[in-house]
């Protein structure tokens, strides 16, 4: 996977010169030699404007008791989805990015998680996309969050799509 490397950033808005692999290799050495324990979190948010969808894929890292910082991924596409085909295409750009990372988190021993921004109660509409949604990402080996407990999606996440 080579996202675009040049469209993913940090939250002040630097963008990332390097693959997203690399940047991520050198943050987890820097942060395990300042001694802090680490837990990663990706998700991925949509929001359709007119006729585009825009997608924004985080990476969150949790520095346990000290706060965490997250690398952001933005696209778009004028494809036009359901909400549930929107939902799995989230996923899916989640899935991308944790595939991507996941030997760099292993060779670090540090706990990843995707988050999925699908709603658990069955009065919502984005719920008709859970199933497949948890059986793809734990399919894929990865631990799998749903909202209310899926923040990197429904929060991180959303408050970066443009």
């Amino acid at each position: 996977m080579e996202t675009e490397q040049q469209q993913w950033r940090k939250l002040n808005g630097q963008r990332i010169h390097v693959p997203i692999a690399e940047e991520v290799r050198e943050v987890l050495m820097r942060e395990k030699a300042a001694g802090h324990e680490l837990k990663v979190c990706i998700g991925t948010d949509s929001q359709v404007k007119s006729r585009e969808t825009e997608f924004a894929t985080v990476i969150v890292f949790i520095r346990k008791g000290k706060g965490g910082f997250m690398y952001i991924h933005n696209e778009t596409t004028k494809q036009r989805m359901s909400i549930k085909q929107r939902m799995l295409q989230e996923v899916a750009k989640s899935i991308e990015v944790a595939f991507a990372l996941c030997d760099v988190f292993t060779a670090f021993n540090v706990d990843m998680e995707v988050h999925a921004d699908i709603n658990t109660n069955p009065n919502f509409k984005s719920n008709d996309a859970l199933k497949e949604a948890m059986g793809y990402i734990m399919g894929m080996g990865f631990a799998f969050k749903a909202k209310p407990h899926a923040f990197a999606s429904s929060s991180c996440a959303n408050k970066v799509v443009q």
